[in-house]
């Protein structure tokens, strides 16, 4: 469905023919008792004893010197934790509210919603940096959710909550969120432009926004122009996304951005009466599959960009991808559904995660031998998909401009036995610095935290114009191969006239191989080159081979010590969002001797 066709006069007939809105079943529908069956009553309680414990919780404090923290030393985890806090338990007494229906939990709903209403900024400081102005709100990522999180309570449980709620509700959303969207052209993810593209946030605001407003809004022309507003907002969105459905914001901002599509996609399906329909086109088809294409093995995907090695997808989302696109193996990847609530962000995931159930499945999908990714040159090859131990590789190319950026042309992942050997190690912790100037010092964005060569000392460089060509692309029954050419990647100062890697998955031998080939030459000069291999595992270098972990995970690292040294780089305890520091060590294979041109061969075998 071509999302710039609409107009704000088609969506208004459209919105005068609709049925009645009814995203979910609530109090007394013979749908919520089946909700209730599928969840089943072991579930059910456990969300009930929660949610009375929440009742008797204090309500986590956000003074404005927690607020004011990231501006002061770029710390954001206060602020952000304190609200998630309160997030999660007004999410688990509004879901025990809506499917028990006897009021014990009214009260408490109350006092955690009006102190949300309460909160000066619904934005979190990263992105408003200070407390915002009455008449000028920043709406960004938790603005938005804040708005279709209550919302989607009002209209759960709305007839259980006081009049003054609801009404102070209303008001908050339209002057925090809806109102600036529609009159303001001031939010950086409305639209690409030539200086910028959109990224996960124009879905994830998008999504909020509109999905509140169908929701509440009950001026049919405001709505048209609330939602035609955001359709071609989501036109440019889906423009990220390759011919492929890949998106170089990796799996983790898949699940993010494009679950927030698909929530959209659902809200506007019923209140349209399925005629504006977000996913009715082949290319959604293409872009659902995503998770399918970048897993390596079972439980590990592609971590490229600031995306991790083992994300959550959320279970209602792949289930109601499988059932409307006919993609069964978003079922088979391995998400259970276990009703928790407190590990999402957005009441958005737990209210489908109870209203669209995982069904029970036994088979766990593991990839096809190979994917690739042209417009982003992302190849991703399998020995065994049938095995998960089995050898399982992953490389890119693209340009140091990407969504979510690391200087990565280049970078390659290796997994042995279920184990990331060689890694991308994706995220760093998100902070001031990291999202600033600061944020190739840090060694999980620069190119030093990467499989990737080093040039007379120097690091990739940042832009769209230090980009590598695909020289070449093949996959057979015997192997795969990717050719790169990435002397555009590094800076004038690197002197390096030519840089070509050359990347082959051999099926040929027993257990696989991966062999790396960097050919180099300089501009007018000796110089000095190294190939690089990062692992999280332990290194241990012979005089020939270097062994990278051990037999429940690792690899043999061959090269020839007439034509390179074997040196190692320790960096331990380094920070990461959303889970525990990791310790690098970068394996520095540098080619000897000085040369103006040269070559460094590896061959990585598995333990």
């Amino acid at each position: 469905m071509e999302l710039r066709r609409w107009n704000v006069r088609h969506v208004r007939q459209v919105l005068e023919t609709a049925p009645h809105f009814v995203p979910f079943a609530r109090g007394g529908d013979t749908g919520l008792e089946a909700i209730r069956a599928q969840i089943g009553p072991a579930s059910i309680a456990d969300l009930l004893d929660q949610a009375r414990a929440d009742a008797l919780a204090p309500i986590p404090a956000l003074p404005a010197s927690l607020y004011l923290e990231f501006a002061r030393t770029g710390r954001r985890e206060g602020y952000e934790d304190a609200q998630r806090a309160r997030r999660n338990m007004l999410y688990r007494l509004t879901l025990a509210e809506w499917l028990e229906g006897q009021g014990t939990f009214v009260d408490a709903i109350e006092n955690l919603a009006f102190a949300r209403l309460e909160e000066t900024n619904w934005a979190w400081p990263a992105h408003a940096r200070m407390l915002d102005m009455p008449d000028h709100p920043t709406v960004d990522l938790a603005a938005a959710m804040t708005a279709l999180d209550l919302a989607e309570m009002d209209y759960l449980i709305g007839d259980a909550l006081s009049p003054s709620l609801r009404a102070r509700l209303r008001s908050e959303i339209d002057r925090r969120t809806v109102a600036p969207f529609l009159e303001r052209n001031d939010h950086w993810w409305l639209h690409s432009t030539p200086d910028r593209q959109v990224n996960n946030w124009t879905a994830v605001c998008v999504a909020g926004v509109v999905g509140a407003a169908c929701y509440l809004e009950t001026d049919r022309d405001r709505l048209a122009n609330i939602i035609t507003r955001g359709l071609h907002s989501l036109a440019d969105y889906l423009e990220t996304f390759d011919s492929q459905g890949g998106s170089s914001e990796g799996p983790d901002y898949w699940s993010y951005g494009f679950g927030n599509y698909v929530v959209l996609a659902q809200l506007l399906h019923a209140r349209t009466g399925g005629q504006v329909d977000l996913l009715d086109d082949p290319q959604i088809r293409e872009i659902a599959q995503f998770p399918v294409r970048t897993v390596l093995t079972q439980g590990l995907w592609a971590s490229f960009s600031d995306s991790d090695s083992n994300p959550t997808f959320h279970p209602g989302l792949l289930t109601h991808l499988a059932e409307r696109l006919e993609l069964p193996a978003l079922t088979e990847l391995g998400m259970q559904n276990d009703f928790r609530v407190e590990v999402f962000n957005q009441f958005a995931w737990p209210l489908r995660q109870f209203a669209w159930p995982l069904p029970e499945r036994n088979v766990a999908f593991g990839g096809a031998p190979h994917d690739w990714f042209a417009d982003m040159a992302w190849m991703i090859s399998r020995l065994d998909p049938g095995d998960p131990n089995s050898l399982r590789l992953a490389i890119k190319g693209g340009h140091n401009d990407e969504m979510h950026n690391q200087n990565d042309v280049g970078s390659l992942i290796v997994v042995s036995k279920g184990r990331v050997v060689l890694t991308d190690p994706g995220r760093g912790r998100y902070s001031k610095a990291y999202f600033g100037p600061e944020r190739y010092s840090n060694i999980m964005a620069s190119s030093r935290g990467h499989s990737v060569p080093v040039v007379n000392g120097q690091e990739q460089a940042e832009g769209r114009q230090h980009a590598a060509a695909v020289l070449g692309h093949s996959h057979g029954e015997g192997a795969d191969r990717l050719t790169l050419e990435m002397a555009a990647a590094y800076p004038a100062a690197a002197g390096i006239a030519a840089l070509e890697r050359d990347v082959v998955f051999d099926r040929s031998v027993p257990g696989g191989r991966v062999t790396l080939s960097d050919s180099f030459s300089f501009t007018d000069r000796e110089g000095a080159f190294q190939s690089v291999l990062v692992t999280p595992l332990a290194v241990e270098a012979g005089p020939e081979t270097v062994r990278i972990g051990d037999a429940a995970g690792g690899v043999s690292v061959r090269f020839d010590p007439r034509a390179v040294s074997v040196s190692t780089e320790r960096h331990d305890g380094v920070e990461k969002q959303y889970a525990p520091s990791v310790d690098l060590t970068r394996v520095l294979f540098t080619a000897l001797p000085r040369a103006a041109r040269g070559q460094v061969n590896l061959e990585i075998s598995p333990l």
